[in-house]
């Protein structure tokens, strides 16, 4: 197998195992289903928001119903699902009934993949039941050199005899490098299906951990780790028999993320909105009081046409083709503006430009 270079410094030798590949074209839901998780992890990039909170997110929207999840999903055109956390086994009852319902709604073709340090026999059992299809355990650091007397090994091993892909997702620390590799040595000759290495980052949330233990980032503009992409050049050099895959911070934010947040603005966009290369949503606005008046003046009197405006009530603000308000902005006598926002649904906004 020859190592292959993918965007943004990712690579792999191998077979891109099936979440990635949905991944990497922003079909794949993205479902924080708990924050609670019993390890401490120093790398841990998940927000003061989330960590050790019984939250549920799917992609930024927070989930409060059944319905939350099914809009999202839909809105994003979702092909599967990366049940994340935490860890989701913390949560496990909650995370089979969010499978079955994703399967229920989207057919049993809808790919589920989960990401848990818990090599929980139980647990797995009902992962298996609720249609779960590939089960990525993120091996403790400390257990690297010494997997082979770990619980992962009856773990995977059950997992793959009630019919799931079985592989291991973990960052690429540069400083455990030997130890990485007799991980991936054990995975090789256990029979897993593929090695996940994450590019090490840093966040808002782990930056002060990591500092104190060393690590810095490769360059100014970068949040990765300095060494991890000479480790990576180094480990995937070796003529493995299973897929190592390198995952580069780069390419979620670069690509995966990117690429999602486009699918959503194409499904979401109204006949108003302007979709960027980027992804992200352009749109006029006027914010206020009597923007129902404003929307019927704006048809009556400069026969703007119903379809290229809207109310957004819980904003409280008009929204209008940018086209339309940069002509008429001068002659409405209220602060008017051309807006970017991501189409996720913290509608993120980006840029303010005000109007004459």
């Amino acid at each position: 197998m020859q190592v292959k270079e993918r965007p943004c410094g990712s690579a792999i030798r191998g077979r891109l195992p099936t979440g990635c590949g949905q991944c990497g074209k922003g079909a794949k839901l993205v479902l924080f289903v708990t924050g609670l998780c019993g390890y401490h992890c120093v790398y841990c990039p998940v927000s003061d928001e989330k960590m050790y909170r019984d939250v549920v997110y799917a992609d930024e929207k927070r989930v409060t119903s059944d319905e939350d999840l099914l809009e999202e999903a839909r809105a994003i055109r979702a092909e599967g699902v990366g049940i994340t956390g935490g860890d989701p086994l913390d949560a496990v009852d909650r995370t089979c009934r969010y499978i079955r319902l994703l399967k229920g709604e989207f057919g049993p073709g809808f790919h589920a993949h989960l990401y848990t340090m818990t090599p929980d026999l139980e647990k797995v059992r009902k992962l298996a039941e609720a249609g779960l299809d590939e089960l990525r355990f993120h091996v403790p650091p400390g257990l690297w050199g010494r997997a082979a007397a770990s619980p992962y090994v009856a773990a995977s091993r059950l997992a793959r005899d009630v019919g799931i892909t079985v592989g291991l997702e973990v960052p690429l620390l540069p400083d455990r490098k030997d130890d990485l590799l007799a991980l991936i040595r054990w995975a090789e000759a256990e029979g897993l299906a593929f090695v996940n290495l994450n590019e090490l980052e840093f966040s808002d949330a782990n930056y002060a951990r990591m500092r104190r233990r060393g690590y810095e980032t490769k360059h100014e503009l970068s949040y990765g780790v300095k060494g991890s992409d000479a480790a990576a050049v180094e480990i995937l050099g070796m003529p493995w028999r299973l897929t190592v895959h390198y995952c580069t911070s780069g390419f979620k934010d670069g690509w995966q993320l990117r690429t999602r947040i486009r699918r959503r603005a194409e499904s979401i966009a109204r006949p108003w909105d302007v979709v960027t290369e980027d992804g992200t949503l352009v749109k006029g606005i006027v914010e206020g009081e009597g923007l129902a008046d404003l929307m019927r003046e704006l048809s009556e009197t400069h026969r703007v046409p119903a379809e290229l405006m809207g109310v957004d009530r819980a904003r409280r603000r008009l929204e209008i083709a940018p086209w339309v308000l940069e002509e008429l902005a001068p002659r409405l006598g209220r602060p008017a503006y051309i807006v970017e926002e991501y189409p996720t649904a913290d509608a993120l906004e980006v840029e303010r430009t005000p109007l004459a």
